[in-house]
């Protein structure tokens, strides 16, 4: 897999940035033509990953890890098990994929109670801006409107840390979600210049032709629930989580990524 040599300065850091915790989400669904995963073109000129395809997602937020969420499914005990953390910095993970997952396509993993989720997002449009403004945290948002989050929606898929050679660092986990029945993504955040429900054939296809660039966990994640073909086939998968660091080696005016 090779990207343009632009992406990375010619000059590496004498020592590896610090890799700051972020989540990812694929949003699932069963299409017409088969699983689809939900995209997100990030905006030309972004700091990190701009012009590249990806799934919702970004930085963890430390009032993710609120202890006054109302809580349903797998406790933070397990996701730490899983992800190889702290049951206070899983529950932070979690936490993030929601909120990060509502903020960037509206898709709200939380319900009235344990057994149910919201089928309509759109009466919280208000909250929402509040949380990407950073003037709501999670906790504050699901509190007032009586929501519980649904943490048995989420499953964990795996662990990418952007290579040493990048200037920015993420040690990034990946979760898998189904869309929820009414619910709609709908991509309206600033950071994506465009979003659309994909087969992961025809994304790894558009990235083969020019049409879309993307990043090797994104390619890699498509290739891996475009296998399974449906999002129960997904959801049902039991995933051993553990770290993937790329290594880049330049080759001329392209960056050959070798995945270990």
């Amino acid at each position: 897999m090779t990207l343009p040599g632009n992406l990375v300065p010619t000059s590496p850091p004498a020592q590896p940035v610090a890799a700051r915790d972020a989540v990812t989400v694929v949003l699932l669904r069963d299409g017409s033509d088969g699983l689809e995963a939900f995209l997100l073109r990030r905006v030309q000129g972004m700091a990190f990953a701009g012009g590249m395809t990806v799934f919702p997602g970004g930085g963890v937020d430390p009032r993710d890890a609120d202890t006054s969420v109302a809580w349903a499914g797998p406790p933070p005990e397990w996701w730490g098990s899983v992800f190889g953390v702290d049951p206070a910095l899983a529950r932070a993970f979690v936490c993030a994929a929601v909120r990060e997952t509502f903020e960037e396509s509206g898709v709200l993993l939380a319900g009235p109670d344990a057994s149910s989720v919201v089928a309509d997002t759109s009466t919280y449009a208000a909250a929402r801006q509040k949380l990407v403004d950073r003037e709501m945290s999670l906790a504050q948002f699901l509190a007032s409107e009586g929501l519980v989050l649904r943490a048995d929606l989420l499953r964990p898929w795996s662990n990418w840390v952007t290579p040493h050679e990048e200037p920015r660092r993420y040690d990034t986990r990946f979760f898998v979600a189904a869309l929820p029945s009414g619910q709609r993504a709908d991509g309206e955040t600033t950071e994506a210049s465009d979003a659309s429900w994909q087969t992961p054939a025809e994304a790894v296809l558009d990235a083969q032709e020019g049409r879309r660039m993307l990043m090797p966990p994104t390619w890699r994640t498509l290739d891996e629930v475009g296998a399974l073909g449906s999002v129960a086939a997904v959801m049902a998968q039991e995933r051993s989580v553990e770290k993937i660091i790329p290594k880049l080696i330049r080759d001329g005016d392209v960056i050959r990524v070798v995945l270990p």
